[in-house]
């Protein structure tokens, strides 16, 4: 009852109330302008109506209040910013939003059902070369201008638009609702989370219907051998050249930390037994140098800035390749077996491939070959599972990497079984010389 009273009292207050509305689609998100000033001193206030259930209630913030799928933000001209995220049918209905003794506006969400937005889209691309993903938006907004934003920390940043267009970004629009964005030479901060869609502009307010693509920015996969050394270069913007560098396999986190884990600082050196960590400022990168490589080294790396209130990451695979190799001859027909190493259960790969680092793509080892003649069976407790294929064929002869981050390089040759075909060859020509064909003999 008392909140139902401090919203009726702001209704009040808050002099003329604006109405509008705003239409979304289900998985999607919203991004609406207010057209109204923030007002950093002042609480803000957010309920659903007709019952007046509280969303936001009292709140004040410099320039970002988040409460569950609902953020209030200040954009760079100083208006309040209304995000909704993954809309669903139950979103639908009228908000009240309101700033106390300022303003209230009233909106009328509507949530339609489209194939647009129904997921967010994930997408994984190196340092330096190009990102593209594209965007489906509804066919009802064919002709409507298209916006790129990308989520900040605390805030959201218009990153293209007709009005404007930031190096290296570019929109292309084929008119059948598909709108693809590239992303030219791309550095680390190029990842995090895109809001791509369309801009609606009425008379008196502005929204811009989002679908989400999560960038992940990684580098190409470091390949060595058992014994050798290894280098893992880490480039970060210039403007982190005095915060702390961390490597770490698995996550820089105080629960995932591990021994090989390191801090280095400007042009300081850090070493232990096998690990050397150098900053080197004037190039914008710091370089973790592990020798001796064994199998336990193989992995996933994480190269790690760390910054006031969270860490940014940039991530690269290690693989390492055993010195033991395995030479495999077999004939159509045969079956086979092979054992593979691995770190964990949910690490098993069997790629066929010139390199072994063409069998990373998107971040995550891939099982090249989808055949129902190809099974695996593990053997969790002993770090080993094994590759089946049955039936073998000609083509299946090829370089093979057994293992995903310890891997092991399988030569596989099949041949045909000759000593049959001879059989066969001799006895058609015997039978060609006596007057017969084999299939006039097996009639017979």
């Amino acid at each position: 009852m008392k909140i139902l009273l401090i919203f009726f009292t702001v209704y009040l207050i808050s002099g003329a109330v604006r109405c509008f509305s705003v239409t979304g689609y289900s998985g999607g998100s919203l991004l609406v302008d207010s057209q109204k000033f923030w007002f950093s001193d002042s609480a803000k206030y957010m309920a659903k109506l007709p019952e007046w259930r509280s969303i936001m209630n009292d709140t004040k913030h410099d320039k970002w209040i988040n409460d569950g799928k609902f953020t209030l933000f200040r954009n760079n001209d100083g208006n309040l910013m209304i995000y909704t995220r993954e809309l669903n049918t139950h979103d639908a209905g009228e908000y009240w939003i309101g700033v106390l003794y300022k303003w209230g506006i009233d909106i009328t969400l509507n949530v339609e059902e489209d194939s647009c937005c129904k997921e967010s889209k994930r997408v994984m691309v190196n340092i330096g070369e190009t990102a593209a993903f594209s965007c489906e938006y509804s066919q009802n907004h064919i002709n409507d201008p298209k916006i790129i934003f990308k989520e900040g920390r605390d805030s959201i940043e218009m990153i293209y638009s007709k009005w404007k267009k930031k190096e290296r970004f570019s929109v292309s629009d084929d008119k059948h609702k598909l709108m693809t964005v590239r992303i030219t030479a791309v550095t680390p901060d190029d990842g995090g989370v895109y809001l791509c869609g369309v801009w609606i502009n009425r008379t008196s307010y502005s929204y811009s219907i989002i679908k989400t693509v999560h960038l992940h920015v990684s580098m190409s996969p470091v390949v060595r051998r058992e014994g050798e050394s290894a280098e893992i270069i880490c480039p970060y913007d210039s403007i982190y050249k005095s915060k702390s560098k961390s490597l770490c396999k698995g996550k820089c986190s105080t629960r995932d930390r591990n021994t090989l884990n390191e801090t280095v600082r400007e042009e300081k050196e850090t070493k232990t037994d096998r690990l050397t960590l150098n900053d080197d400022v004037t190039a914008s990168v710091f370089t973790g140098t592990i020798t001796g490589l064994t199998a336990e080294d193989a992995g996933k790396y994480w190269c790690a800035v760390t910054l006031e209130r969270d860490v940014n990451y940039l991530y690269t695979h290690l693989i390492v390749i055993m010195n033991e190799e395995l030479n495999l001859t077999k004939y159509e027909g045969d079956d086979i077996s092979m054992q593979c190493k691995h770190q964990d259960e949910h690490q098993k790969c069997f790629c066929k491939a010139h390199e072994p680092s063409m069998c990373v793509k998107d971040g995550v080892s891939l099982e090249t070959i989808r055949d129902d003649r190809l099974s695996f069976s593990d053997e969790a407790s002993t770090g080993v599972f094994t590759v089946n294929i049955t039936d073998l064929r000609e083509e299946d002869s090829g370089i093979y990497w057994c293992g995903a981050h310890i891997t092991t390089k399988v030569t596989l040759t099949i041949k045909q079984d000759f000593s049959l075909f001879n059989i066969i060859s001799i006895w058609s020509t015997l039978l060609l010389i006596g007057g017969f064909t084999v299939t006039e003999c097996l009639l017979r």
